[in-house]
């Protein structure tokens, strides 16, 4: 892989310098509300951008209309995200008459497609900052420039990204972390939007990851979870990412997880270290796409059916009681039937623990927008529910075999529906929900399952003797 510049410690330093001027400002917004879409690294990306807000001397709001800047963190990964974005976007439009003051801030993945920038400039006039991703360590100094120019800035690279380190962080909690290892995207999936808006895989050093790990468990994390577009090809693919995983474990911070992984550079390294790491969680997030050989030619995945059954027999082999999770697209362009239905029968053989499904979404720029389609919508609906119907059946039985088992449960939140009741994951990855209370957050709790939901499992908490 091609080495990436990293963003100079003198320009980080610049950045800081424009968030003290921010804060010294009389005039300035005094609190920040973040809408944060898609995936878990816009998620990390959110982090940075509230630890940049609150450097600037902003507080942290939870209701969107009552904040002086609103920041929507941006996805079109499919177009239904960025419908979303653009609606709640122009809903904006309205608060802002009301409130003249209000910063309105959009960047993340859809800022940064071809095309999107100039058009939001042109129809969105009452939006005061675009950026992209490639900019985002940029944000005090758009900012800056937002209260002193008194005009909208729009400021999108286009680059094929940089590593940024030291940026300010606000993290979520103490105990469950996210770390990026990589960035960006070489596969070109045919279908995929990434590596246009993301730019081209980029590897922070193992050195700066292993501080960042250590600082984290300093503050009390229990579980990190390494991110990337494809954490398998860290620093060019091979062995790299396993030898990182072998150095974390080390640390012994409890729990190891990470996403996501392309199954074209799954190595056997990886595998086996499933089966000797006591810190990484047996849980994996593998992407198959489609069960057609033909299919995944077309969307360029670089490997097929029998390949991908390969690795799960390997993982299965270290690791039986491995939780294998999956996206599945239905509906690509030129998808038969007999296409769509050995999809289906390599769900019924893997079984995987869960599936995120979606119907095929063109996205303009990649090779596949311009494939022929002339499947009707209401036979790519029809499949799709019957992916669902399947996964939900498989995932049920899974969740079902669990029943009488004791896990140790990392208790993530007070349960949204029921107050007497908390909820966290297994070392698998399953949800659990049991009797407890907000003392429990942060903590490993022993639980035995005693029933299982569609999606979760319900359990009771094991009280130890004293």
């Amino acid at each position: 892989m091609k080495e990436r510049p990293i963003v100079s410690e003198q320009e980080m330093l610049r950045q800081r310098e424009f968030m003290k001027l921010v804060k010294a400002m009389d005039i300035r917004p005094q609190s920040y509300h973040i809408v944060s879409m898609g995936c878990q690294m816009n998620e990390r990306d959110s982090e940075s951008i509230a630890g940049m807000l609150s450097e600037m001397g902003m507080a942290a709001e939870p209701v969107r209309e009552n904040a002086d800047l609103i920041l929507y963190n941006t996805c079109c990964v499919r177009e239904n995200a960025e419908n979303k974005a653009l609606g709640n976007v122009i809903w904006l439009k309205e608060l802002k008459k009301d409130k003249p003051e209000l910063m309105i801030c959009v960047g993340g993945c859809m800022t940064q497609e071809k095309g999107m920038a100039a058009m939001m400039k042109k129809r969105y006039p009452f939006i005061d900052l675009v950026y992209g991703t490639h900019n985002l360590y940029k944000l005090p100094e758009y900012v800056y420039r937002v209260l002193t120019e008194k005009r909208p800035v729009v400021e999108v690279m286009d680059i094929d990204g940089e590593v940024v380190e030291g940026m300010p962080e606000r993290r979520r909690n103490h105990f469950n972390a996210f770390v990026n290892i990589m960035y960006g995207c070489d596969n070109f999936c045919t279908y995929c939007i990434v590596p246009y808006v993301r730019g081209r895989e980029r590897s922070r050093t193992p050195e700066a990851v292993i501080a960042e790990c250590v600082r984290l468990q300093d503050e009390g994390a229990q579980e990190i979870m390494l991110l990337g577009q494809n954490v398998n090809s860290y620093r060019g693919g091979g062995a790299e990412f396993a030898e990182l995983l072998y150095r974390i474990d080390k640390l012994g911070i409890p729990r190891i997880r990470f996403m996501t992984s392309h199954p074209k550079d799954l190595s056997d390294e990886l595998i086996h270290a499933f089966g000797e790491l006591s810190h990484l969680m047996p849980q994996l997030h593998l992407p198959v796409q489609a069960g057609s050989d033909e299919v995944l030619k077309r969307m360029n995945r670089s490997y097929n059916r029998e390949h991908y059954l390969e690795l799960v027999g390997k993982l299965r082999a270290v690791k039986p009681d491995i939780g294998l999770t999956s996206d599945i697209i239905v509906g690509f362009p030129g998808e038969t039937l007999a296409q769509f239905e050995e999809t289906m029968s390599l769900v019924r053989q893997v079984r995987f623990d869960a599936a995120y499904t979606f119907i095929y979404s063109p996205r303009t720029g990649t090779r596949a927008a311009s494939y022929p389609d002339d499947t009707p919508y209401e036979v790519k609906s029809e499949r799709i529910q019957r992916l669902i119907d399947l996964q939900q059946a498989i995932s049920l039985e899974v969740l079902q075999q669990q029943v009488g088992e004791r896990e140790t449960v990392l208790v993530e939140a007070v349960s949204t529906r029921n107050a007497g009741a908390v909820g966290g994951k297994t070392p698998r990855g399953h949800m659990v929900n049991f009797p407890g209370d907000a003392s429990l957050i942060g903590k490993f709790v022993e639980v035995e399952i005693t029933s299982a939901g569609r999606n979760t499992l319900r359990g009771r908490q094991i009280m130890t003797e004293e």
